[in-house]
């Protein structure tokens, strides 16, 4: 089964430590799996300190910059997992917002959101992961 290792430069990329994207081809379908997106502009700059909303919204934006990078869309996701810092029900609407702006489809992916006591940076509230299937 062919790999393609992606490190698109529209998000901030880490190759000594990941690889931001894997695109595996079996029987004409791609499966794409981008790592878990944090809060970080393209250069690695945290986006939103201290602030949810702005933190989902730019891990989603992240994802959505991988899958595109990786011939995918945001359309074409099957699982959508989120990690939450500190997760309480006032966090989940701010993220649930965000996440409407990023998942806006009849038929919504399968998706997780977990609380956790910490990510691998302390300004970091959200991380996000994503799973994709594209025909062709």
């Amino acid at each position: 089964m062919p790999k393609e290792f992606l490190n698109p430069e529209t998000i901030a990329s880490f190759p000594k430590m990941f690889t931001q994207v894997v695109k595996t081809r079996a029987g004409g379908v791609s499966t794409i799996h981008v790592s878990g997106q944090v809060a970080i502009d393209r250069e690695g700059q945290l986006v939103g300190k201290g602030d949810y909303g702005a933190q989902a919204e730019r891990a989603y934006e992240n994802l959505r910059l991988a899958l595109e990078a990786a011939g995918a869309t945001v359309a074409d996701v099957v699982k959508l997992n989120t990690y939450v810092v500190n997760l309480a029900p006032e966090h989940s609407r701010s993220i649930g917002m965000a996440r409407a702006k990023f998942i806006d489809a009849p038929t919504p992916p399968a998706s997780t959101m977990v609380g956790v006591t910490s990510l691998v940076l302390p300004d970091f509230l959200i991380e996000a992961e994503a799973v994709a299937i594209v025909e062709g």
